[in-house]
């Protein structure tokens, strides 16, 4: 079949990999003008490990894994580490493999096979679906004709947009923004990954790769938050953080002042009664998201590329039997995800003095070791 995927990130680089290699005719376009490689560690859990294992990729992964988060501790207000990271009540097993984004998008896009077409600095801008095929008007002022068009352009999809009506109708806030910003000064220097707590925020200083980023979340009623305007979005994070001075907190936030590239987003899950209409399907966080809380994110885009290549390749060209049980086999993981983030607020936003202290004694309660 001639595919259009949507987005080349993590569900749509895996899309184009999977169905490349089962014979399809695929193309990808990116907005972006190349792979975005920035963000914090990833994580591969539960089946997307069996996944990446079935595509051949899991030997190359392992080989990049990383140990951010086992070598992250919650600090007190003077730096003293209080508790670990208690890695046993996140992961799904011991095979569970952290690894930093840029390593693993650079993998999967090696192993999309060269009959596959990557577009960058282009997108879907209409699709019209007669039900024998898409039409497909692109940004660029390309058209196409496509059996079969893949949606797998994240958390604020334009094809989701385009099929299934706005974001916020199927958007669902959790009351927490995360934010991210280099720290440069900090790069070369050695120490443990640290969290610091005040009630209902977080600030952090993370290292990997051989780089340095100061990490934010906050409890937070909503916010307009325009993307478009990155000194607004960080007076919302200093104004959220106002008044707290404990730990190197003022020292992140002059990190976050300083960073051109100064990133805050919401903690948002998208919620859909079907991830498919006519010939169109979403995979991954255009269909799904589960939000950061989860860290599951990656996880589903893996299972649910692995998945969807599948089925199409059990029922053949009856693309509406192949989505259906797509849907049936990822919905199961896509609940288990999306429900396990109100466990992550609670870990690390706690909202009080008195609930940190708590969270701190029971995972004192049940660690080994020392930083």
């Amino acid at each position: 079949m001639k595919i259009l995927v949507s987005g080349a990130g993590i569900a749509g680089l895996a899309a184009a990999r999977e169905l490349g290699t089962r014979g399809h005719d695929v193309t990808v376009v990116e907005h972006a003008r190349h792979l975005r490689l920035t963000g914090t560690p990833i994580d591969i859990r539960g089946d997307a490990i069996e996944a990446v294992d079935r595509m051949g990729l899991l030997a190359r992964i392992k080989e990049r894994r990383v140990l951010m988060s086992a070598r992250t501790w919650f600090v007190d207000g003077d730096g003293t580490p209080v508790a670990p990271m208690p890695l046993a009540g996140i992961n799904d097993s011991e095979d569970d493999v952290e690894v930093l984004r840029e390593d693993l998008v650079r993998i999967l896009a090696a192993a999309v096979p060269a009959t596959v077409a990557i577009r960058f600095g282009d997108a879907i801008e209409a699709l019209t679906d007669d039900g024998d095929g898409v039409d497909v008007r692109l940004a660029s002022g390309g058209t196409g004709r496509y059996d079969l068009v893949i949606g797998a352009d994240g958390q604020h999809s334009a094809t989701r947009r385009l099929v299934f009506g706005p974001e916020k109708d199927h958007l669902r806030f959790l009351g927490v923004y995360f934010a991210l910003a280099d720290h440069p000064a900090e790069a070369r220097s050695d120490g443990v990954n640290a969290i610091h707590n005040v009630p209902g925020r977080m600030a952090g200083l993370f290292r990997y790769g051989g780089r340095a980023v100061a990490v934010f979340q906050f409890r937070s009623a909503p916010i307009d938050l325009d993307h478009r305007d990155p000194d607004a979005q960080k007076k919302i994070l200093i104004d959220a953080f106002a008044g707290h001075r404990s730990w190197r907190i003022p020292e992140l936030l002059d990190a976050a002042r300083a960073d051109p590239g100064f990133y805050l987003t919401s903690a948002s899950q998208i919620h859909l009664p079907t991830w498919h209409r006519g010939r169109v399907v979403l995979v991954g966080d255009a269909g799904y998201c589960p939000a950061f809380l989860s860290g599951r994110g990656t996880s589903l885009a893996l299972t649910g590329a692995r998945i969807l290549a599948e089925e199409l390749d059990r029922c053949g060209t009856d693309h509406s039997a192949a989505f259906a049980r797509y849907e049936t086999r990822q919905r199961p993981y896509v609940t288990r995800a999306q429900s396990r983030v109100h466990g992550g607020r609670e870990r690390m936003l706690p909202t009080t003095w008195a609930a940190i202290a708590a969270r701190n004694a029971a995972l004192r309660a049940t660690a080994t070791g020392a930083p």
